[in-house]
């Protein structure tokens, strides 16, 4: 490798990467040091900041990846995971949110502990923090790290093995992401993930044309007509039951797993309770939402064009993406590329370090000290909690090397330790009176055991998705059947203490309305009546029925939030 690739990659990486950490910097000066303000952003993020920081925080080198591998080896069904995932960025703007910020949350364990007891709430920050500090930081470190292992080709700079430059570099990548978390808190993860986040959106939009023009011989149009006309299945998001994500799980197990992600995980709605007001939170939510429509076209189409490039010659299916990057990408962007790569890896660890030790000062810490420390010590001992959080993570994550399934997949499967049961108890919890916290500790416990036993030592020919979708109604139905036989004394009741305005945001359902429409119409161009074997007879008809419907229903939903807005005026002024 030429040295002055290596010289002018690093350099230019540098200068953006700098850029990033001194507005970052800028925007946080002096608002650290009060508890809201380290762990919450001061409760002032407004929707375009809470925006970025959830699309970058979830869109991580583990997406551009894994996402891209499972379209190289697959075809394009993994995408279910992103973009259903817009239906549950709309039940949290809807349904979660304006609950926890009526509450003044600062985090879900929380909620948790007001509505069941404090046995719930310890129990659910140790799903969260073993979930984290075993798979998903790790995961994104290791994800990060292999790509720049590409980019640079580090084992032989170093003259060390794979594996002692995996290491190396997952350990470089991880100190310098932890700057962000452990000094800057939420409000720094939040700016510098905006930021970040056009970067992503650039990088998104360029790598698919250079690798069509890569295709096409120079042509970006010819490398177009390359993916349409020829193995066309490639293109197909209706996965069969031999895909990664077979088209049946979007309507069983993927619902819950995609609501606990956006409406429950710790480390994605920490800046939504950061929000300056509810209109501005559910913004930003919203907004995210749309995002995840762009993810087939930004991070699946590359593995596409791989396949069309490389065939079957790759030895890794998570090889594709860095792959395809090292070859059609001009040696002047190979800097940029390298500081977005980055920041997205920097962006999902910052993010899960703060809110890793949010859980655990606000949840231990503060508790086990009878809530009598300064918002001072409380800092400190986040700080602290990070390091060894993030250290713990150096370890962890270069065993991720030897997983058989791809990454992406390996993700998936372990998280459904602590996703499933940490929703099914927030929803009963919210839309129940008298389950008790009993109830609650019974389900958490049913699930680890069985997922455990049925994914590892049964191995049972269901997949994995599936298994999801039956364990959240068994466990449903066993906190309702301990309700109904052991109630609570005296009933639950929402406590309405908000800092902030509850007023919502005028267009929400709207633009919730559209953003499912884009949902069904993005499934339908990915489809065997959309592009696979090219656009068929029904193609133009069907979207043309679904933007009528949208219209509709857009008008009829505005219409009725105007009369609710002029009977609240008339009521005002009586």
């Amino acid at each position: 490798m030429e040295l002055q690739f290596i010289i002018t990659t690093l350099l230019s990486c540098a200068f953006f990467m700098g850029i990033v950490a001194w507005v970052s910097y800028q925007k946080t000066k002096g608002e650290v040091n009060t508890k809201d303000g380290y762990f919450l952003a001061g409760r002032g993020l407004t929707g375009v900041f809470i925006a970025g920081s959830m699309v970058l925080t979830n869109l991580s080198a583990e997406q551009l990846i894994g996402l891209n591998g499972s379209a190289y080896g697959y075809n394009m069904s993994s995408m279910a995971w992103e973009v259903t995932a817009a239906l549950a960025t709309i039940i949290m703007a809807l349904v979660f949110l304006p609950k926890y910020l009526s509450g003044a949350f600062s985090t879900l364990p929380e909620f948790l502990s007001g509505r069941f007891d404090d046995g719930v709430r310890r129990m659910t920050v140790v799903l969260f923090m073993v979930g984290y500090g075993l798979i998903t930081i790790p995961s994104i470190l290791y994800s990060g790290s292999i790509a720049v292992l590409q980019l640079f080709d580090v084992p032989a700079l170093l003259h060390v093995s794979y594996s002692t430059a995996l290491v190396i570099t997952i350990i470089s990548v991880g100190l310098i992401g932890s700057l962000y978390a452990v000094f800057g808190g939420l409000k720094a993860v939040a700016v510098s993930d905006t930021i970040n986040g056009v970067g992503l959106l650039i990088i998104g939009v360029t790598v698919p044309l250079f690798g069509f023009a890569a295709l096409g011989d120079g042509s970006i149009s010819a490398g177009i007509d390359e993916v349409l006309s020829t193995h066309t299945e490639k293109l197909n998001a209706i996965g069969s039951s031999t895909d990664p994500t077979p088209f049946g799980t979007i309507f069983t197990g993927m619902i819950f797993a995609n609501m606990f992600y956006w409406g429950t995980n710790q480390y994605v709605i920490q800046r939504t309770l950061g929000a300056k007001n509810l209109a501005e939170g559910q913004k930003g939510v919203l907004y995210s939402g749309y995002f995840k429509l762009l993810v087939p076209f930004l991070m699946m189409l590359p593995g596409v064009i791989a396949f069309h490039l490389y065939g079957g010659e790759l030895q890794s299916i998570d090889m594709a993406f860095p792959h395809l990057v090292k070859n059609v990408l001009p040696v002047f962007m190979s800097g940029f590329f390298l500081a977005v790569l980055l920041g997205a890896v920097f962006s999902s660890f910052n993010s899960l370090l703060n809110s890793a030790a949010t859980l655990f000062v606000l949840d231990i810490y503060k508790p086990f000290k009878n809530d009598k420390v300064s918002d001072e010590q409380l800092i400190k001992v986040a700080k602290i909690a990070s390091i060894v959080i993030a250290l713990f993570s150096f370890i962890v994550s270069p065993l991720l090397q030897y997983a058989p399934e791809g990454l992406f997949q390996i993700i998936r499967i372990f998280t459904g330790f602590y996703n499933i049961p940490v929703i099914a108890v927030v929803l009963v919890g919210l839309f129940t009176k008298r389950v008790p916290g009993f109830a609650a500790k019974v389900a958490i416990v049913f699930h680890v055991i069985v997922y455990g036993l049925l994914k590892f030592v049964f191995d049972v020919e269901i997949n994995f998705i599936h298994i999801y979708a039956i364990l959240f109604f068994t466990e449903v139905a066993i906190m309702l059947g301990i309700g109904y036989l052991m109630p609570m004394e005296t009933a639950w009741h929402y406590q309405q203490k908000s800092k902030v305005d509850m007023t919502p945001w005028a267009y929400a359902l709207p633009v919730a309305i559209t953003l499912f429409t884009g949902i069904v119409m993005v499934y339908v161009l990915f489809s065997p009546i959309g592009l696979v074997g090219g656009l068929s007879a029904a193609f133009w008809p069907v979207m043309g029925t679904i933007l009528i419907v949208n219209v509709v229903l857009c008008t009829f939903s505005m219409r009725r939030w105007r009369q609710r807005y002029s009977q609240t005026l008339h009521w005002n002024e009586s």
